[in-house]
């Protein structure tokens, strides 16, 4: 959904698809290294006695929830494309909905959102580091 978003928001607005390719591509990010932390800690999924989770999982594994990673590292990154709010409210949405399905603790939630923000940021400072506005200082030796 997340990356769709990204390559959809390339093609319409082509001022800015540069943009929104570095957006995706933090979020594509976001979701690789979920991936790899979770091989790492390996923390199995809640088992509630007479409570199964109510949606698949593609792994047993828990911690951080991806969807959460990918969620908040999407809603900061486009949030520089967009309005914010909206897309933090499917970002928290997205989040609560995992440990009302069953598949998630809370801090996995917590940890992947925190994760999300963190490489979701990453593009508006890439951005920033080729803006024209910035100026240079250029110090030479007195000769």
């Amino acid at each position: 959904m997340w990356l769709v978003a990204g390559a959809v928001g390339g093609v319409l607005d082509r001022p800015r698809r540069a943009d929104w390719l570095r957006a995706a591509a933090a979020v594509a990010g976001a979701h690789a290294f979920n991936v790899a932390v979770k091989q790492i800690v390996r923390r199995q999924r809640p088992v509630l006695k007479g409570l199964p989770a109510l949606t698949a999982t593609p792994s047993a594994l828990s911690f951080p929830s991806a969807h959460a990673a990918s969620s908040f590292a999407a809603a900061r990154a486009y949030s520089e494309l967009v309005p914010a709010a909206p897309l933090y409210g499917a970002a928290l949405g997205m989040g609560v909905s995992r440990v009302l399905l069953g598949v998630h603790y809370p801090s996995d939630v917590v940890a992947g959102a925190l994760l999300g923000l963190v490489i979701g940021s990453v593009p508006a400072l890439w951005s920033a580091g080729e803006s024209s506005d910035r100026v240079e200082v250029v110090v030479s030796p007195a000769g």
